[in-house]
């Protein structure tokens, strides 16, 4: 018998990081480019990445996308060594870096990864200054979520 092939995914997400709406408030998004190596972009486009634990670091005027796990497929990587969750540079102009290392700093934000993305022949990642949620907000943001829900299926059903 003949493997079965996997069904490839529709659209241009490679992949999102989830708990972050969760945990967080999002105030700013931004579009960043990213350098990678020929192994991480065949892994990309077998849907082998991942960002929940992912940040953005500043450093001598670069941004760094750190902790985005991307797992080598064993056919394409058999002679390079390779590091998963090596730190990766993020393609940003000097203004929005030293405006978001400012946010970082002196505001009090939190910089995360939020989604992988192609957008033609190219990575994207979507960047976004946070702040942290409470319990409280999010039990609240949970009640709403239901309630939209819920009159969904009321509207759904007249």
């Amino acid at each position: 018998m003949a493997k079965k092939k996997k069904a490839k995914k529709s659209g241009n997400t490679i992949c999102l990081n989830k708990r972050a709406r969760h945990e967080y408030h999002i105030d700013e998004k931004i579009e960043a480019g990213l350098m990678l190596v020929g192994w991480e972009v065949k892994s990309l486009r077998d849907g082998r990445a991942q960002l929940t634990d992912s940040y953005v670091t500043f450093k001598d005027g670069e941004a760094w996308l750190v902790n985005a796990t991307m797992t080598p497929l064993k056919q394409a990587s058999t002679h390079f060594v390779t590091e998963p969750r090596r730190p990766r540079k993020l393609l940003l102009h000097s203004r929005q870096i030293s405006n978001l290392a400012f946010a970082v700093e002196a505001k009090g934000f939190a910089c995360i990864a939020l989604a992988l993305y192609w957008k033609d022949e190219h990575v994207k990642c979507e960047i976004a200054l946070v702040r942290g949620k409470q319990q409280h907000d999010k039990r609240a943001t949970e009640k709403e979520k239901d309630w939209n829900r819920q009159k969904q299926r009321v509207l759904s059903t007249r």
